[in-house]
């Protein structure tokens, strides 16, 4: 049962991943600080942020709904950020592949909680 934000498989995931990211952005060079190293970090972070802004509106159907299309947006955003590590050779091709499969996970799971969610007003 789903009681709170935190209950929500694409929650985790998406905390996880953006955890991940932090981790492996620590590796960027010093000179990415506050170029590529922080807009992945905003980026991911930003996926899981919206969910949890998101839920506690979720009573207002489309305002939750927009909150899930936010993060969609944030879910692109983070795969194209790493698409930046991988041509500048930060992440190898192995990591980038996982990272955007999960991306990818994450994103379907945001679309069809979109899809599904129906708020039940009164």
């Amino acid at each position: 049962m789903i009681k709170t934000y935190k209950d929500l498989e694409v929650y985790k995931r998406s905390f996880n991943l953006a955890m991940e990211i932090f981790w492996l952005s620590k590796k960027f060079p010093k000179e990415e600080m506050y170029s590529l190293t922080s807009q992945i970090n905003r980026s991911a972070r930003s996926i899981s942020a919206n969910i949890t802004e998101g839920w506690a509106k979720r009573n207002f159907e489309a305002v939750f709904k927009q909150h899930l299309i936010n993060s969609l947006g944030s879910n692109a955003e983070t795969e194209n950020w790493l698409r930046f590590a991988l041509e500048c050779k930060y992440l190898d091709e192995s990591t980038y592949e996982k990272l955007t499969s999960e991306l990818d996970q994450i994103g379907k799971m945001l679309y069809a909680l979109h899809k599904n969610w129906k708020s039940h007003e009164k």
